[in-house]
């Protein structure tokens, strides 16, 4: 994939103060560094369209930040959208001096020119204002650039669904011209039995690492009965074998009743294992479930619990999230570990059981799609709370910053799908930027 690449086009006018211009260049140009040692900056300020021309023609940027160093006309920025069609954050210079004297920037007028002209080419884009090193504009531009290099980074992103959603589930179900449009990803496709069949292959000295591996990361494993766990290494190498073969960041692979009725075995905790092997990976045949996970994962660095709210406590102000099993090791309580049990339904191991972790800062995502193809996000913040095991299975308490049963009460309403996946860290902010640059409402609670 061609390397992200982000552009800095700081223009203006010599009629200025350039002594306040070149202060604020050079300020500027050691902030986005920061954030970013790839940042493209030029060696001077751009006062010309001549000059801008130069150092707009070699450039293929993949994000640029367009500062207004004084006023500059509508014209700088008609240059810039005639030569590329990439995000836009437009920043503009808080007046470095208010003395009854001298007009030293005036680049808030600039901001309105260009502004002007980025609506009257339809092109979205991003509005940030402050000196370089306010908290507020570093971290403005910190989200907006962790949001491009990630809308950057979705387009060599493979996601696979493995099967077919079972009945009623089709909420999950993706097609792969709207996952590459709207999202830049590629979807694959692979029946589940063809993994089922791969698996039944290996011999069980062939499986050995990655029973060990279970083994190693989990607790009660050896309680679940021998040919369980044995069935249950076959499918994690099939599958990792495959998603290594074929390139896969993230997958949705249908689990019952298919791997309990022609396997025997669920895939539970195949999927665990691979959360934390850092592919994201949901359960049910959940396509978008998978991309919210990966996004997270993005974001966070860490493995994104996935599951449905299943309870409300208005006392509390929390949202408990479960899923039947599959939850990766590394989110378990530390006081009990990553337990080992058996499906809650089907009665068949090995499935996760366990509370998952407290943690400070969460955020509720989803990538959720409308009945006529459109796409939306949903977001919340709240705090993930230590909780023991709510329910069989795998378990999250989410105390939500806002009420919790408006927010439920509300997105049950506006039709938001059943699955969501919680986030370690706050990035709602990060993931609005996102959304943005997809050009995707957001419902934020």
């Amino acid at each position: 994939m061609k390397k992200f690449t982000p552009v800095y086009v700081p223009v203006g006018v010599g009629t200025f103060h350039m002594e306040s211009a070149q202060d604020a260049f050079i300020r500027s140009c050691t902030v986005l560094k920061a954030l970013d040692p790839g940042f493209v900056c030029p060696d001077e300020k751009l006062l010309s369209i001549e000059a801008l021309k130069a150092y707009l023609e070699p450039l293929q940027p993949d994000l640029i930040v367009f500062q207004n160093l004084t006023f500059a006309n509508a014209a700088y920025m008609s240059e810039v959208l005639w030569h590329f069609d990439c995000p836009i954050v437009l920043w503009t210079l808080r007046e470095p001096v208010i003395d009854g004297g001298r007009l030293r920037l005036n680049s808030l007028t600039g901001a309105y020119s260009a502004a002007n002209v980025l609506c009257a080419f339809d092109r979205h884009f991003f509005y940030t204002f402050g000196a370089p090193e306010e908290d507020s504009l570093q971290r403005d531009l910190r989200e907006l650039l962790t949001a491009a290099k990630l809308r950057h980074a979705m387009r060599d992103l493979k996601v696979a669904a493995i099967g077919h959603t079972p009945q009623g589930f089709g909420f999950g179900r993706a097609l792969d011209a709207e996952m590459r449009s709207a999202f830049g990803a590629e979807l694959v496709s692979i029946e589940a039995r063809e993994l089922i069949d791969r698996a039944k292959g290996y011999t069980d000295e062939e499986c050995a690492p990655y029973l060990e591996k279970t083994a190693r990361a989990t607790c009660g494993f050896d309680k679940t009965p021998e040919r369980n766990r044995l069935d249950h290494a076959r499918l994690y190498k099939a599958y990792s074998e495959w998603i290594g073969e074929n390139g896969i960041g993230a997958l949705a692979s249908r689990c019952w009743p298919d791997f309990f009725t022609a396997f025997g075995t669920p895939v539970c905790t195949v999927l665990s294992m691979l959360n934390d092997d850092g592919i994201a990976a949901a359960c049910e045949a959940d396509i978008y479930g998978a991309l919210s996970m990966w996004i997270g994962m993005q974001l966070s660095g860490s493995p994104v619990f996935f599951g449905d709210p299943v309870s409300l406590d208005e006392n509390e102000n929390t949202i408990t999230f479960w899923h039947c099993g599959a939850a990766a090791c590394s989110l378990a309580r530390k006081d009990t570990g990553a337990v080992v049990g058996v499906h809650p339904n089907r009665k068949i191991g090995p499935a996760m059981d366990f509370g998952c972790e407290a943690f400070d800062g969460a955020t509720i995502f989803r990538v959720g799609r409308l009945p006529d193809g459109k796409f939306r996000f949903f977001l919340c913040e709240g705090t993930a709370l230590s909780k023991p095991k709510q329910f069989t299975g795998t378990s999250i308490v989410i105390r939500t910053d806002d009420p919790a049963k408006e927010i439920v009460m509300d997105s049950v309403c506006k039709g938001f799908e059943p699955h969501f996946a919680i986030i370690k860290g706050r990035c709602a902010g990060t993931l609005e930027a996102l959304a943005g640059y997809l050009g995707l409402p957001v419902y934020r609670y």
